[in-house]
């Protein structure tokens, strides 16, 4: 018997994941293995994390609505630029940033359904911040211990050498 099991990528880790594994039987001399990943993702609790490449002004529309837009640079092999809206009181969030900055934004994402004047529907999607946090750029580094110096001599003695009693079950 032989089994072909797909090779899978790495994959995000979500805060949920369902496995659901199906097995095939051919002609009783092979099997086939299909493993599919289902994710549950909550929209409302996700989190973005990069570099501020552009703040814009904020713009007050005739209803008086108001928004404004950051980009983000993720940091990851194929960065990407991610467009992030603030609404209403949120655009106050913005006012401490800079270019630059490495920031991780806390994300909600939105979907909205448009029908034209000619019948035909468009699907839209937005990116909404709710929350940001400045991330010190030593963070992501991994920082070396520095050894200490020692006031009292180091003792090269085994502590367990007068030990007799042995209650380990091996």
């Amino acid at each position: 018997m032989s089994a072909n099991i797909g090779q899978f990528p790495l994959l995000p880790n979500f805060s949920e994941k369902k496995n659901k594994i199906s097995i095939f039987f051919f002609h009783a001399f092979f099997y086939y293995i299909s493993f599919s990943y289902f994710y549950i993702v909550n929209i409302y609790d996700m989190e973005l994390q990069g570099t501020v490449k552009k703040l814009f002004d904020a713009q007050t529309f005739a209803s008086g609505f108001q928004k404004r837009e950051m980009v983000i640079l993720t940091q990851e092999q194929y960065p990407q630029p991610i467009n992030i809206e603030f609404l209403s009181d949120k655009i106050s969030l913005l006012d401490n940033l800079k270019e630059g900055e490495n920031v991780k934004v806390g994300i909600n994402i939105r979907g909205r359904e448009w029908v034209s004047p000619q019948g035909e529907t468009k699907y839209f999607n937005s990116i909404t911040g709710w929350r940001i946090e400045k991330v010190s750029e030593n963070a992501s580094e991994p920082t070396q211990a520095m050894p200490q110096q020692s006031a009292s001599p180091v003792s090269n003695e085994n502590p367990f050498a007068g030990d007799d009693d042995d209650d380990l079950p091996f």
